[in-house]
């Protein structure tokens, strides 16, 4: 699975400004270092050794069994501040913002096309199995049995809906 690239420039020049817990605000931009990971999420320093918690669900549209499938400790990552805390001096951070829209994410998969996916949950009562096509875009297929949470697998695009955000699909 191909990850969006942030740019190298923005992150050397973030690296050089020491924020402060008192500097950050909400929807601000911001790189941080990944240096703890838990499976309800990810604890991120930015700036003067501040750190915030990035929860599982905002890492990305996608479900994951943990935080690992996505990130590494030591890595260097773009969040965008999703809440402060001030009185408890917390703040919570969101990655999948920065993954891109579902209308950017759609683009250049067309009806038809063969595209490899990850399994990432079955649908209650084996109406569907949800699989990531990318970091912020997930399809449905019929059930089958025998498929597991991460297993890759090949899909056609069977239909495309824009105004649902959805995308149906059939393993191949």
């Amino acid at each position: 699975m191909v990850y969006k690239k942030f740019d190298s420039k923005e992150l050397k020049k973030n690296e050089k400004n020491n924020w402060s817990f008192n500097d950050l605000k909400v929807g601000k931009k911001v790189y941080g270092t990944v240096i703890n990971i838990k499976p309800y999420g990810a604890f991120i320093r930015v700036g003067d050794g501040t750190v915030g918690l990035l929860h599982i669900e905002d890492i990305s549209v996608a479900r994951m069994s943990s935080p690992e499938e996505r990130l590494k400790i030591g890595e260097k990552i773009p969040v965008i501040v999703k809440s402060i805390d001030k009185k408890d001096s917390k703040f919570s951070l969101s990655y999948k913002e920065l993954l891109g829209s579902w209308q950017d994410n759609i683009k250049g998969i067309e009806v038809g096309q063969e595209i490899q996916g990850i399994i990432r949950e079955t649908a209650k009562g084996n109406k569907g199995i949800f699989i990531e096509l990318k970091p912020n875009l997930v399809g449905m297929s019929e059930y089958k049995p025998n498929y597991n949470f991460g297993d890759k697998v090949n899909v056609v695009v069977k239909k495309i809906i824009p105004e649902k955000h959805k995308v149906k699909l059939k393993i191949i």
